[in-house]
């Protein structure tokens, strides 16, 4: 019996990185639905506008969408962005509460994906850019492409 491999990501927040500074990441896995994993299977899942929050010592994302799935049976949720509840160990939760409690830090859901059979949740802890930071990650990011474009030309003068 051979060890399942690392499933591939399917779905991403892209915009996470470029509103929010992420400083500390965790893996939670994800109270789901038998049509909701399917679903989450055929990669019909999005969480660019999802967030997760801290009720009675239990974690749960929001607005994460992911569509019905189209051979569902009674059994199939009919609200696609319904709160979904998280799995974490609780001291794995009081360590994220109290990192959340701080100011401007936020709980960011960065990826979804399956790892060894079981749906999993990458939550970020972020703390929000202000649009001078996101200028200054813009510059930067533009600078370090500068520099690789240059060193690419100067490789190819050489040969």
């Amino acid at each position: 019996m051979g060890k399942k491999s690392d499933g591939k990501v399917l779905a991403q927040n892209k915009k996470a990185s470029h509103d929010y500074f992420i400083e500390d990441t965790i893996e939670a896995g994800m109270v789901l639905t038998g049509t909701e994993i399917k679903s989450l299977r055929a990669a019909r899942a999005n969480i660019g506008d999802a967030f997760a929050t801290i009720r009675n010592g239990e974690i749960f994302v929001h607005n994460m969408h992911i569509s019905p799935f189209e051979q569902g049976n009674r059994n199939n949720p009919t609200d696609p962005t319904r709160t979904r509840k998280l799995l974490l160990h609780k001291s794995q939760i009081s360590k994220l509460l109290g990192q959340a409690k701080q100011e401007g830090y936020t709980i960011v859901p960065l990826k979804v994906y399956v790892r060894n059979g079981y749906a999993k949740l990458l939550l970020g802890l972020g703390k929000g850019k202000k649009q001078y930071d996101k200028r200054e990650s813009a510059a930067r990011k533009d600078a370090q492409r500068d520099i690789q474009r240059a060193l690419k030309e100067r490789q190819k003068i050489a040969r």
